[in-house]
């Protein structure tokens, strides 16, 4: 496959795809510019990364028995067109499949739910065109993101939200608003993310990072209206 791009792989991950062992593809290209990204480099589209595709599904084919799932990343995996043909592929091999995406491109995400079995699903910020846009660069693609996440709760297939929670651009009503949204639409799995300063970020403190896990009302009404729900450090 000549047309699927990737910026970088991670052979052995525990923590990309629920209680597998998976490598995980970093695939090249996002049309949004969140604050909090720890992957800027692969935030520009149609760059030759020299990836070898070939080369990598040899490497899998030794792994069979040593890896569960292989977790499509990015950058934003719907991006690429060919992304349900390089699926396939990985697929015929045995691996269960992730996708970890932001709902940028629905229609793309229709196209691969059936081949994928699990979803980890970014929500960068309470679903309000404005906030959105703060969240992610400047671009309004909220419909995008509100149809997508339709379509993981009318799909039968495993998915969990998950918030990235920078406290420049968030604070604790936001994941509230973020949570209450969720559990109205049906969500049965919510998680909270730590955010890590980025590199050019030289005034956020961990304090400031901590403020999200340190209330108990917040985390009790999050655990008390999630089937599942959990931090992550």
């Amino acid at each position: 496959m000549n047309t699927i791009n990737v910026g970088g792989v991670e052979q052995f991950s525990l923590v990309d795809y629920p209680d597998k062992i998976a490598a995980t593809i970093f695939m090249q290209g996002c049309p949004w510019r969140c604050p909090f990204c720890h992957n800027a480099s692969l935030q520009p589209a149609g760059i030759d990364t020299h990836f070898l595709w070939d080369k990598f599904l040899a490497f899998l084919s030794t792994r069979k028995k040593l890896l569960d799932a292989v977790v499509f990343s990015g950058g934003e995996p719907l991006m690429q067109d060919e992304l349900s043909a390089a699926i396939t592929e990985v697929k015929s091999l045995g691996f269960k499949i992730g996708l970890h995406t932001g709902g940028y491109r629905p229609k793309m995400l229709e196209k691969v739910i059936p081949l994928v079995d699990w979803v980890g699903f970014d929500i960068k910020a309470p679903l309000e065109e404005e906030r959105y846009k703060q969240a992610t660069g400047g671009i309004n693609h909220l419909p995008h993101v509100i149809e997508s996440l339709n379509l993981l709760l009318d799909s039968n297939i495993h998915f969990e939200c998950r918030t990235t929670c920078d406290p420049r651009i968030l604070d604790l009503p936001d994941i509230l608003q973020i949570g209450k949204y969720l559990q109205n639409k049906g969500v049965k799995e919510y998680y909270l993310q730590k955010y890590r300063p980025i590199p050019t970020d030289t005034t956020t403190e961990d304090a400031d990072c901590e403020k999200f896990f340190d209330s108990p009302e917040l985390l009790s009404w999050l655990k008390s209206n999630f089937i599942k729900f959990d931090v992550r450090k």
